[in-house]
């Protein structure tokens, strides 16, 4: 439960990490591509010392698997998490939380229309709460910037569409294997993509900017989903999605704590609607 709990906590200090990294330099290309570079390599590495401790080869999965891996990561890791970083400077912080954490609620819907599984009163109910929850967030956030709103909706549809397609591959490759495979692809195509449009700009950063952004790797990125994983071994994967919901409040937290957020008393009820609605559709 402390892996999980550990795991939502990294997570939520994603948004915080990025906006301080933000201040002090760093463009959006600067940010996606350094963090993706910092964790693939940390991926690879831990990698390495656990095939090392077990003496088999880096390299065992099929060239299948690992083409859709790299895949995944440049065309959709990549694309939620452009969006996501892309709407951090135009809205706060816990309220870009609270807009991206929906995906559950999104992956349940889509699993129902492609006939994964079948719509119950549960997750209706969960829909329906979701979707109150978004407005309370939206309308009590005050003057909101829209394209950072649809920014944010749009990388949990993104985010989704990523679980969806990934959760097959999932099942034939180790979690660490993936990750560092998923981290692989979305650092290869942010950083030409940004260096193409000229966003790539490192030689701003000051010597601040490359801690957060160390941070935004190594705690918001590997640590996260390493604990998360570690969490999912223990206590299973309905256990581990309740625990996860830490994650938007944390947000909202440090997002208080750090910058002075406020989403006013609307936003919270709905933000606790969006919560609600999660831990509804997983249990």
């Amino acid at each position: 439960m402390f892996f999980c709990l550990a795991s939502g906590a990294a997570f939520g200090a994603m948004a915080v990490f990025g906006k301080l990294a933000y201040a002090e330099g760093a463009t959006v290309g600067t940010l996606l591509a350094i963090r993706f570079l910092f964790a693939s390599g940390l991926f690879w590495a831990g990698n390495a010392t656990v095939v090392a401790k077990e003496g088999q080869s880096l390299f065992k999965f099929a060239r299948r698997d690992a083409v859709l891996a790299l895949g995944l990561g440049a065309g959709g890791y990549a694309l939620q998490a452009g969006l996501y970083f892309t709407a951090l400077p135009r809205i706060d912080a816990g309220v870009l939380s609270l807009l991206v954490f929906t995906f559950p609620i999104i992956v349940a819907v889509a699993a129902v229309a492609l006939g994964r599984e079948r719509m119950t009163r549960r997750r209706a109910v969960a829909l329906a709460a979701s979707s109150c929850g978004l407005v309370l967030v939206v309308g009590g956030a005050g003057a909101l910037d829209p394209v950072g709103v649809v920014l944010g909706l749009a990388a949990a549809i993104v985010y989704s569409g990523y679980i969806l397609v990934s959760e097959r591959v999932a099942q034939r490759m180790s979690p660490l294997t993936l990750a560092a495979l998923v981290c692989t692809g979305a650092a290869g195509a942010l950083t030409v993509g940004t260096v193409l449009v000229g966003q790539f700009q490192p030689g701003e950063l000051t010597l601040a900017g490359w801690w957060w952004l160390l941070c935004l790797a190594g705690v918001s990125t590997v640590a996260a989903i390493a604990l998360f994983f570690a969490g999912l071994a223990r206590v299973g994967p309905t256990r581990s999605s309740i625990l996860a919901t830490v994650e938007p409040l944390v947000t909202v937290a440090l997002a208080f704590a750090v910058f002075g957020e406020t989403i006013g008393l609307a936003g919270l009820a709905g933000g606790a609607l969006v919560v609600a609605a999660v831990l509804l559709a997983q249990t």
